[in-house]
């Protein structure tokens, strides 16, 4: 899949998030539209998965560790085939199977989460259960940048670096901000490859909306062998929606009725702008 598609998803993508937290009238769109781009690639190119088989035995696994960023993970299942776009309307409502953070009955959920540290955990679990295996697959989990100063998160990566995990990979949104303010004035995690680094991961630093750089880094993890990878991807928060890009205040707040015309005024104009380059 060429950048202009993966661009053109991501941003389908993130109007999925939008309408959803609107919709529920609560939710996170701010991490859940710093991570777009990531969910785009990992699902449309780079992991093993079937939308008509989703638990079938061999698929590549994926835990959101940072669950209250659900609303990026279901537009990408919905927008991917696993269940109806027009779903993302119930998102959190009574009845509804999209509630506020990843459960294990959502096709294509592969573990439940929300809990800040404890995803990164199960994921080190089928990193190592695939290894018992000799399966082949791969395990990815995205992280919070707010979310590394849970202790859980190191202790599971001093486990997977211990056990050289090579079919894992650690993913961190690192847009800055958590839910009071920057990571700095809260509980500084930085430097976060080095500390990586330190518990025996492969670290690579990118650009979390250049799919150059996206595609790079995960061939570079899938040839790294003997110990686990971690990709800090620098974003930026609420990106595509101008007034919640780098602002905290979008942590998890959903926008009202004129807010969310705004926001969708803003990316179909960067819709239009890549059907102009598609041309």
């Amino acid at each position: 899949m060429n950048n202009l598609e993966l661009k053109k998803i991501a941003n389908d993508v993130r109007k999925g998030i939008v309408t959803g937290v609107h919709s529920a009238k609560a939710g996170h769109p701010g991490g859940s539209l710093s991570a777009a781009d990531m969910y785009t690639f990992l699902y449309f190119e780079e992991m093993n998965i079937d939308p008509a088989d989703p638990k079938k035995e061999d698929r590549d696994r994926f835990v959101l560790s940072k669950g209250h960023t659900a609303p990026g993970l279901y537009s990408t299942l919905a927008n991917r085939g696993y269940f109806p776009v027009e779903d993302l309307t119930t998102l959190r409502k009574l009845g509804s199977y999209l509630q506020g953070h990843p459960c294990i009955h959502i096709p294509g959920v592969d573990m439940s989460s929300g809990s800040l540290g404890q995803g990164i955990s199960a994921a080190v679990g089928m990193a190592l259960g695939a290894k018992m295996d000799n399966k082949d697959f791969r395990v990815y989990t995205l992280l919070g940048d707010g979310e590394i100063e849970e202790g859980q998160v190191w202790e599971a990566a001093m486990f997977a670096g211990h056990r050289k995990l090579d079919n894992l990979v650690v993913i961190v949104d690192n847009n800055n901000l958590q839910i009071d303010g920057t990571i700095e004035e809260v509980c500084s995690p930085y430097p976060i490859d080095k500390k990586f680094e330190a518990f025996n991961f492969h670290v690579i630093n990118i650009d979390a909306h250049n799919f150059d750089e996206i595609r790079a880094a995960f061939a570079e993890a899938k040839a790294t062998k003997g110990m686990p990878t971690c990709i800090v991807m620098h974003s930026l928060k609420g990106k595509g929606v101008s007034f919640m890009e780098n602002s905290c205040d979008w942590h998890g707040k959903a926008p009202n009725d004129e807010e969310y015309a705004v926001a969708m005024a803003d990316l179909e104009k960067i819709a239009e702008e890549l059907a102009k380059e598609e041309a």
